[in-house]
């Protein structure tokens, strides 16, 4: 029987159930937590993170995938913690979340040796515990794809080529990341099954999209409430017209929603947050807008619910234990 690890260990892969492919119950800057560590509010932090993942355990979600990596405040003790207070499956990752930078340990070091980072928090467990990575996350964003992102995503690649683990790339399509984030993995010899292609959502460019549906991997059109990005409309339609042409295997659904960021505890303080949701740069975000507007809305207009479920339960299960 496939398993998938988790926070609280293995998971069957047929218990994985409906899944969050793309969410955030944890973040934080890296550096300021560890200098000065006064100014995280931990307690608030764990607080919200049990009612998102007891509202979407309401909505019948049984496991939801944590992309928080490296420099994005991955804190494996914190989801070990989550899990066991609310039963909730959480499936965590390896890898580098950055942009451009790298610090100079791993500046200094080759892709094989960022590999062995990654294959460490699979094999034998993340940040001193016993709870595994089950897949590797690398990400490319304003910057491209330079020099210090395409080490990562080589690293990432050949992390997974040595055990198996998928990978999911943030990416973004406004700078044209896609393609040359598919074509370095692809490169390394990773299975496109293996790649998930993350945040292709953000735009409704069909040409784009396809592009990179032709490579065979997966897509996560999975931020949904961020407007700032594309407006829900304008994903709905997006989502939909790839459903007319097929490609219900090929995609997720979620929603990127980071407790700590939405709530004014993370990179913006809560005054910015509060102009950027008056601008309209997010609209009812959260982790349980999916249930409560959007797949309402999809079935609406045409979205069958064998479609749903393969969308949120089957291609999960299926790029988690490939």
């Amino acid at each position: 029987m496939a398993t998938v690890e988790g926070a609280q260990g293995p998971i069957e892969a047929e218990q994985l159930g409906l899944t969050l492919i793309h969410e955030h119950f944890f973040s934080s800057d890296e550096a300021v937590t560890a200098q000065w560590p006064h100014v995280r509010d931990r307690a608030t932090e764990h607080r919200l993170a049990v009612e998102s993942a007891e509202a979407v355990k309401r909505h019948g979600v049984n496991t939801v995938v944590e992309p928080t990596a490296m420099l994005l405040g991955r804190d494996i003790r914190a989801s070990i913690q989550l899990a066991a207070e609310t039963g909730l499956q959480i499936v965590a990752c390896t890898g580098v979340y950055t942009y451009d930078h790298l610090p100079q340990f791993l500046l200094n070091r080759d892709e094989d040796f960022v590999a062995g980072l990654f294959v460490h928090d699979i094999e034998q467990g993340i940040q001193g515990t016993d709870a595994k990575a089950a897949f590797v996350k690398c990400a490319a964003d304003a910057a491209g794809v330079n020099e210090r992102v395409e080490k990562i995503h080589r690293a990432a690649a050949r992390a997974s080529l040595r055990t198996g683990a998928p990978i999911m790339a943030h990416s973004r399509p406004a700078s044209n990341t896609g393609p040359r984030q598919v074509e370095i993995l692809l490169e390394e010899g990773v299975a496109p099954e293996k790649i998930q292609i993350a945040h292709t959502g953000d735009t409704d460019d069909l040409d784009y999209i396809e592009g990179l549906l032709e490579q065979g991997v997966y897509i996560g059109m999975d931020r949904y409430g961020l407007d700032i990005f594309l407006p829900t409309e304008r994903r709905n339609a997006t989502v939909l017209e790839l459903l007319g042409r097929g490609y219900a295997e090929r995609m997720f659904l979620s929603q990127d929603f980071d407790i700590p960021i939405a709530a004014g505890l993370d990179w913006y303080p809560p005054q910015v947050i509060e102009q950027l949701e008056a601008g309209g740069a997010s609209r009812g975000w959260s982790m349980t807008l999916l249930f409560e507007e959007i797949l309402p809305a999809l079935k609406e207009a045409g979205a069958t619910d064998a479609q749903i479920e393969t969308m949120m339960v089957e291609n999960p299960k299926r790029w988690l234990s490939a």
